[in-house]
């Protein structure tokens, strides 16, 4: 499976709400970090809930800026997110990697790694 292009369009979705659309990717199981309050959530449905709940608070665009091989078949990406309040003044804008571990051809989990 090409990952690196199925992460490209996950970013897409992402940044154009389909959420939909990135949890067809999901694994059932995933572990994704709450990079917004901390700690993780679990699952498809906290997965939702998390990020609808995030985008009633804030706008983040998140733009893969590179793809790396990691451990054990992980994926390294170089992403570049702004962080905006729902007015559009910039929260935050920093240069993060992402860490995509898959399983049977879904995300499985994900890490945040400030750089």
């Amino acid at each position: 499976m090409d990952y690196q292009k199925l992460l490209n369009q996950l970013y897409q979705d992402f940044n154009d709400r389909k959420v939909d659309a990135v949890l067809a990717h999901i694994h059932a199981d995933v572990t994704w970090p709450n990079g917004w309050e901390g700690g993780f959530v679990h699952g498809k449905d906290e997965v939702r809930v998390y990020w609808l709940r995030q985008w009633q608070e804030i706008n983040p665009k998140v733009k893969p800026v590179s793809m790396q091989p990691g451990a054990d078949g992980a994926i390294v990406v170089d992403v570049h997110q702004i962080i905006k309040d729902l007015d559009g003044q910039v929260l935050s804008d920093s240069h993060v990697n992402h860490v995509y571990c898959f399983e049977e051809g879904k995300v499985r989990s994900m890490i945040i790694e400030h750089k």
